[in-house]
């Protein structure tokens, strides 16, 4: 908004309103046999809350949307994958933030516990977005604290609060649980964005560097699509973001990655509209579904005969031990 006073006040250029959703998120559960796999798109939705009257122009919105993620990823729950996908706009509230991760200057008042703004919120997109694109504004005004606040309780948190469940429930039914976290991304970053300028590879796989999840699983991911002629790099220019820092617990079971398809690969990127080579990568897609399903579930299988041989000699070592009493 500090951009937008900068300029003559501009009306709403939203020539279509997008129609407002009516739950944070669908679910579609995996169909059985159920896999420990979990996949999440939590940019795909672009329905917009009754709240959000942005002053930004809607195409300029639109480029902050992840378009069509849930739909290339539709086949996943026919290999016994559970999928999650936000029905309410990342412009509005990012899922994939902090709920600390918040810019100050965006408020009229000050926000009620503290803040930790990193340097997302700095550049502009933060939890609450402040741009729509470089040098774009999304709001004329500060927001009120309690209208935040409502984003977060009405849709940020009830996203989360699935996702966990969903993990938890998986994990709890299998050993473990793999749970990969899909977004898209611009074919060439932004100012914006910290690879500015720079011409991006066709997938990025991340984990945060190594640590949200087990060893090998990204460079198995990094494999499998290398091989299938997709240019393929492992965090970078993304690491990984708050939902897969906040999931990933290989050690309690849970491992987490983040997965960004190039939007150039299925959409043309101005419209916003789905191009030829969508068909084939959502093709793709469904091949990997099944795949990561076997890889999973070959890993709990061989996580639970561990734990069972471990047993098995922690019982011997107990009934061969000395009476000790």
């Amino acid at each position: 908004w500090r951009d937008a006073a900068r300029s003559p006040r501009r009306r709403r250029a939203v020539t279509a309103r997008p129609a407002p959703p009516r739950t944070p998120c669908r679910v579609t559960p995996g169909q059985a046999p159920a896999v420990p796999v979990v996949f999440d798109s939590p940019h795909s939705g672009y329905a917009w809350p009754a709240d959000f009257v942005p002053v930004a122009p809607e195409p300029a919105i639109r480029t902050t949307w992840d378009a069509h993620v849930d739909a290339l990823l539709a086949d996943a729950p026919a290999a016994g994958i559970t999928l999650l996908a936000a029905t309410f706009p990342r412009a509005y509230v990012d899922v994939n933030r902090d709920a600390a991760d918040l810019d100050p200057d965006l408020l009229a008042a000050p926000w009620p516990q503290p803040l930790a703004p990193t340097d997302y919120s700095r550049r502009g997109m933060g939890l609450v977005r402040r741009l729509a694109l470089p040098g774009v504004p999304m709001y004329d005004a500060p927001l009120l604290p309690d209208a935040v606040e409502a984003r977060l309780a009405q849709w940020y948190r009830p996203y989360r609060t699935l996702l966990a469940g969903w993990l938890a429930d998986v994990r709890a039914a299998h050993g473990l649980v793999w749970h990969v976290d899909w977004h898209s991304m611009k074919s060439v970053g932004n100012a914006m964005n910290v690879d500015a300028g720079a011409r991006r590879p066709d997938i990025v796989v991340s984990d945060r560097r190594g640590t949200t999840a087990v060893p090998g699983l990204v460079a198995r991911i990094v494999g499998w699509f290398t091989l299938r002629g997709y240019v393929v790099t492992a965090n970078d220019p993304y690491q990984g973001g708050d939902l897969v820092r906040t999931f990933g617990a290989p050690a309690d079971g849970c491992s987490s990655v983040q997965v960004e398809l190039n939007r150039a690969l299925y959409m043309d990127e101005a419209t916003c509209e789905p191009h030829a080579g969508f068909a084939a990568l959502r093709a793709d897609l469904a091949e990997f579904a099944g795949v990561i399903g076997t890889w999973a579930r070959e890993a709990a299988r061989d996580a639970a005969r561990e734990a069972a041989r471990d047993t098995a000699r922690d019982a011997a070592r107990a009934a061969a031990a000395p009476d000790a009493r």
